[in-house]
């Protein structure tokens, strides 16, 4: 059974990026990862379609500084196609209602992955993981992931990498910087919504942490993902009630 590391490792992971996102945020978190060294997971949307995400004017320079990031250490993550959420298919984790991939064929689900990857590669990326749009996605985008040589996605809600349907899951499940006292954290931060006061935030707990922050690469090498244990999964299907139950609470409010 795999133990989990004490203290806490962490992963940083900035979602939404493409060439519209909001110049200002973006830099600031740019600076950051550089002024500590922090190596990131950079979920980068393909061709983004949707009007509510990344609403800045084109950056024209945006490819090229994502090509100088993963040169710097940064994993390229796909994050979908275009971002189009309009599928209300059923999704492994039920955190939104929409999705850009359940609910659509094996076939469909492949060619977006697929269309996905090419204009990633055409960029100079190397895209090494799967981010879905929304959390939202199906055994079927599972096995397209398989399909299309992407065997590593970013999600969940354990504590260590894990093994399922034919894909490495690892695990994101703070949304800001949380203290946790063991296992394997993951941070998803979104540019547009990351202010002056989230990287202040993000600066105190980095620079308390920064030893502590690991790389998708050294994850990948220091753990042989498999089956999660019972307590795991019980502590997982936990977790998963708890965020499902605050998203709900936060889409009332709204």
């Amino acid at each position: 059974m795999q133990r989990l590391p004490r203290p806490a490792q962490y992963l940083l992971r900035v979602d939404d990026l493409c060439p519209t996102v909001n110049p200002e945020h973006w830099s600031g978190v740019r600076d950051l990862i550089r002024q500590f060294g922090i190596h990131p997971i950079l979920a980068v949307i393909p061709d983004n379609q949707d009007r509510e995400v990344g609403t800045s004017s084109f950056n024209e320079r945006f490819w090229e500084e994502m090509c100088a990031m993963q040169r710097e250490g940064a994993t390229i993550a796909l994050h979908g196609y275009q971002h189009r959420c309009t599928s209300r298919g059923k999704c492994l984790l039920p955190l939104h209602r929409r999705s850009e991939f359940a609910g659509h064929p094996l076939i469909e689900q492949c060619n977006r992955i697929r269309n996905g990857l090419a204009v990633l590669r055409g960029r100079g990326l190397n895209p090494r993981l799967f981010v879905a749009p929304n959390h939202s996605f199906d055994r079927v985008t599972l096995r397209a992931l398989g399909k299309e040589g992407l065997p590593y996605l970013s999600d969940g809600f354990a504590r260590i990498p894990f093994k399922r349907g034919g894909v490495t899951w690892i695990p994101q499940q703070l949304w800001g910087p949380a203290w946790r006292q063991k296992g394997l954290w993951t941070i998803c931060i979104h540019p547009d919504s990351t202010g002056a006061l989230r990287l202040r935030d993000l600066w105190h707990f980095f620079k308390k942490h920064e030893d502590q922050f690991t790389s998708f690469d050294k994850v990948i090498e220091g753990f042989a993902p498999g089956r999660l244990s019972l307590a795991e999964r019980i502590h997982e299907q936990l977790a998963l009630w708890r965020v499902v139950q605050r998203f709900k609470r936060q889409r009332h409010r709204s």
